[in-house]
C-alpha cells in the first residue's frame, strides 16, 4: 500500500504534503527531525491521509497537489476528507 498525506505543523500551522509506503514510519521521521524540509517546523500531526494500491499513484497525486500551492484547496481536501483529481488537473 501507499499513502498521500498532509501534515500540519503544531507549532506554526504550516502544511506539508507527502507520499510514502509506511505512514507511521514516515511521520516519525518528520517528527524526529530526519526530513530536512520539515525539520524547522516540527512537531507535526497527520490531518489527512489517503491509501492507494500503488506507490506510483500516490506520487502522482502528491505531485499534483504540490504544484497547486493553494492553501484553500488543501483546506478543502481536509474538510471533505477526499481528493478530487479533476480539481487538481485544472491547475
Amino acid at each position: 500500500m501507499a499513502y498521500v498525506y498532509i501534515l500540519e505543523s503544531i507549532k506554526t500551522g504550516r502544511y506539508y504534503i507527502g507520499s510514502c509506503n509506511d505512514l507511521n514510519k514516515r511521520v516519525n521521521r518528520h517528527n524526529s527531525g530526519l526530513v530536512p524540509s520539515t525539520r524547522k517546523f516540527k512537531p507535526y500531526e497527520v490531518i489527512f491521509s489517503k491509501e492507494y494500491n500503488k506507490f506510483c499513484e500516490a506520487r502522482f497525486v502528491e505531485s499534483k497537489l504540490k504544484r497547486l500551492k493553494r492553501k484553500d484547496y488543501i483546506r478543502k481536501i481536509i474538510a471533505n476528507k477526499t481528493i478530487s483529481l479533476r480539481a487538481t488537473s485544472s491547475s
